[in-house]
């Protein structure tokens, strides 16, 4: 029965588009319904064009002058052209013969963002508001919504989807899209102060102790944010996104224990997802634990093979535990994914640094200070390797080139002093680790490791015991 019934449906409507065809060019003075030509014009609009749909209006217009369905979408396809004066012409006649189409009010507030008129469209949205009631006011809301974000009014947004919640506030799609929009626009507070009224009147909305936990989470008060997560798995125990940002506002409290425990209870509601093994696997790393870390890093590798910031983390563990060998195998498969990442060269650089492959090294750690050439990083790591490869010439210059060139940090000054002292050239050595000590004495021990004997110098001995901070 409904099979015979969509095909008579559907011979209609081709009848009405033969009607509608011969009516156009002129071959027949047909006669169509006002819903026929409206269903004509939807059509057109979807399957061929805005201009045949145009057309469409017009002469629906010749038929019926005085509806306002007609009317409105006439006045919508003038907004489309950016008529917008146009557009409220029509949109005044057909509030004539229907002050109570929520179209009206849409495409009207729309046509005066085009025209930057913001307190007339502000006007009609609070005469809006006065007309239109419960569901009906929703579904404007809704609408405006739309509207305010493609004028990029992202705080207009906010305050319509806060408008439908005060109607109707268990309105599920109002309650997801806030609490976007409450992370878009930062709106944390206000959002705060609305979830607590939507709670108060009903303590088992779930949605609403998420959005409540959301905003604290916005606000870095990740306790508060875990009470209301807690409260919406309470209710539902398997909302997994409530156990999602819990995982993530634990980790910020550093209680990886317990983002691992909430974590996994994610995976057990979800399909994994790479995101959420890496977040395990972090947590783990952070715990000492890199066993655990890299079993949860290549769980989440083998949903996103392509992802280098996994091997990168791998290789992280491995340099924890001083596993260089396999920590340069994780970081180069990283860089087949990204050669062009300031962090890779670094690791690769102190690995190969690590296992004596200086000359490699060296030139790691070159192409990360020529990406980022006032890092301090960057050339404490390429001086360093320099010192340690014993091109002791190399790194004096370097270390002065780095002073010149990365903010005239003291502890450049200290690298020169220690690369000339292992030249044999004493006396230039004192000469700038003075210069050194006099701005900044507690450096001294970050430079210390690459020469320890240095203390058994009398001249350097007596050079230090001027300043407090004596090395221990």
């Amino acid at each position: 029965m409904r099979e015979e019934n969509y095909s008579e449906d559907n011979k209609t409507f081709d009848r009405w588009l033969q009607l509608y065809d011969e009516i156009r060019t002129g071959k027949s003075a047909a006669f169509l319904e006002e819903d026929a030509f409206l269903e004509i014009i939807e059509y057109l609009d979807e399957t061929q064009s805005i201009k045949k749909a145009a057309e469409a209006v017009n002469i629906a217009l010749e038929y019926y002058p005085f509806s306002s369905a007609i009317l409105v979408k006439k006045a919508d396809y003038k907004i489309v052209e950016k008529k917008f004066e146009e557009a409220l012409s029509i949109l005044e006649q057909a509030s004539i013969y229907d002050n109570h189409d929520i179209n009206i009010i849409i495409l009207k507030t729309d046509a005066f963002l085009g025209l930057g008129k913001l307190e007339a469209a502000e006007l009609e949205l609070e005469e809006a508001l006065q007309i239109f009631h419960g569901e009906e006011c929703v579904d404007m809301l809704f609408e405006l919504a739309d509207v305010y974000d493609d004028y990029e009014m992202f705080d207009k947004v906010f305050f319509c989807l806060k408008s439908a919640l005060k109607i109707d506030a268990s309105n599920e799609e109002a309650l997801y899209k806030i609490c976007f929009w409450t992370e878009f626009t930062g709106r944390n507070e206000e959002s705060i102060a609305l979830h607590h009224q939507i709670i108060d009147e009903n303590p088992y909305n779930e949605l609403a102790w998420f959005n409540l936990g959301a905003a604290y989470q916005g606000l870095k008060l990740y306790e508060k944010s875990i009470d209301a997560y807690k409260y919406a798995v309470a209710i539902n125990e398997k909302f997994d996104y409530a156990y999602r940002n819990m995982g993530d506002a634990f980790m910020r409290l550093r209680k990886y224990k317990d983002a691992i425990e909430v974590l996994k209870k994610t995976l057990e509601l979800t399909r994994p997802e790479s995101i959420i093994y890496e977040a395990i696997g972090y947590c783990y790393h952070k715990m000492n634990n890199g066993d655990n870390a890299r079993y949860y890093y290549r769980k989440a590798v083998h949903l996103s093979p392509t992802e280098s910031k996994l091997y990168y983390k791998i290789a992280l563990t491995y340099m924890d535990e001083m596993q260089w060998q396999q920590a340069l195998k994780s970081i180069e498969t990283a860089m087949v994914f990204n050669q062009n990442s300031y962090d890779y060269d670094l690791v690769k650089g102190e690995c190969l640094m690590n296992l004596e492959q200086y000359a490699e090294a060296i030139h790691s750690f070159s192409v990360a200070v020529n990406n980022r050439a006032k890092s301090v990083t960057a050339w404490s790591y390429l001086i360093k390797c320099l010192y340690y490869a014993q091109d002791y010439q190399s790194a004096a210059e370097q270390a002065l080139y780095a002073y010149e060139n990365a903010g005239n940090k003291t502890l450049f000054l200290f690298y020169h002093a220690f690369a000339l002292y292992a030249m044999g050239q004493i006396k230039d050595a004192l000469f700038y680790l003075e210069s050194a000590l006099n701005q900044s004495p507690k450096q001294f021990k970050r430079v210390l490791e690459l020469n320890p004997s240095i203390l058994q110098n009398s001249k350097v001995v007596d050079l230090l015991a001027r300043f407090r901070k004596l090395p221990k």
